[in-house]
């Protein structure tokens, strides 16, 4: 049986946190207001991150946090998910970035930290080298995975490449499901993540912005084999982040869906029935990193889904190819 759900999230505590002009261009969530100075944003970013953890911890989610490092300065490290996933099967894989800034990121010493709490890993995918001839797949914001039925959902744009996600398929044994999502003024929507969020049961979705009949009729169909109920969400309610949810496990094997409470506020009374009918929901207070990042609380949870056991050395890698293991 596979799991689509998992009670263990790898979180980035952010040293910089700040709006970050490298991504601003294709990122219509971003908000430049001038409100906060450049320590408020930090600040507010860094008490927003930890309230988020303490939440999920109470509610018996297993967080596992990785502080980011002050040097080199990375705006969006809060956001881990973009460059690495960590599948059942024991594959950790790491994505190509759009933004340069962004490719900063990806840390061997976070991979580690989730390797030491005890899972196991056997095979390492990279896909980084792809930055070098501008193609680009930003993990779970690009990727939308049903491990269930081992599908890919992915929403074309400029950080989502089509190829690199066939290949990425291939390789951990998917199939890829491609459309096209814009927003209410005809932008490609950057990440699937703000869109759309798959549960066990039941897809979060704004079919408003999947505007080719036959794309919206595939997703239809998709859903209907694989049993998951469709709660449409609106243009506005993908606005306020309504998309960007991630249904997570806790200790006692209780689903619950996470996100943040911008997105629980604007959620309809019925929406919020209709998804309660499925799972518990968890809301928390992100707007600082919501408004000035372009993200929300799924862009801030990379799941882990590494099989526990035959702990690996992660000082010992061999170029990106299958670890040694001591």
């Amino acid at each position: 049986m596979r799991n689509q759900t998992t009670p263990h999230i790898l979180m980035v505590r952010p040293a910089n946190f700040a709006f970050n002009e490298e991504t601003a261009a294709s990122n219509a969530f971003q908000s430049r207001d001038g409100k906060l100075s450049a320590a408020e944003m930090r600040e507010r970013a860094m008490q927003e991150f930890d309230g988020f953890v303490a939440q999920l911890r109470a509610a018996g989610v297993d967080v596992i946090v990785a502080e980011d490092t002050s040097v080199p300065v990375k705006p969006d490290a809060v956001f881990p998910n973009n460059w690495v996933t960590f599948h059942q099967e024991g594959f950790v894989v790491t994505y190509p970035m759009f933004a340069p800034t962004r490719r900063l990121e990806r840390s061997e010493a976070i991979i580690e930290t989730v390797l030491k709490k005890g899972f196991h890993s056997d095979r390492r995918l990279n896909f980084e080298t792809s930055e070098q001839s501008e193609h680009f797949l930003e993990g779970t914001g690009s990727i939308i995975f049903d491990h269930q039925n081992r599908l890919a959902y992915a929403c074309l744009s400029p950080r989502t490449d089509a190829s690199l996600l066939e290949e990425l398929c291939q390789a951990i044994g998917y199939q890829k499901v491609v459309f096209h999502a814009v927003d209410g003024n005809g932008q490609d929507i950057y990440h699937t993540n703000v869109m759309m969020a798959l549960g066990e049961s039941f897809v979060v979705i704004c079919m408003d912005s999947v505007r080719d009949v036959s794309e919206r009729k595939l997703l239809e169909e998709k859903f209907r084999e694989t049993g998951k109920e469709i709660v449409d969400i609106s243009l506005a309610q993908m606005n306020s982040f309504a998309g960007n949810m991630l249904q997570v496990r806790n200790r006692e094997g209780q689903t619950i869906l996470v996100m943040s409470s911008q997105a629980y506020r604007a959620l309809l009374p019925a929406q919020i029935e209709q998804l309660e009918s499925h799972t518990q929901l968890l809301h928390a207070p992100i707007d600082t990193i919501e408004t000035y990042g372009g993200g929300s609380a799924r862009c801030m949870m990379a799941e882990v889904f590494l099989p526990k056991g035959n702990t690996l050395n992660p000082a010992v890698w061999l170029n990106g190819q299958t670890p040694l293991f001591l």
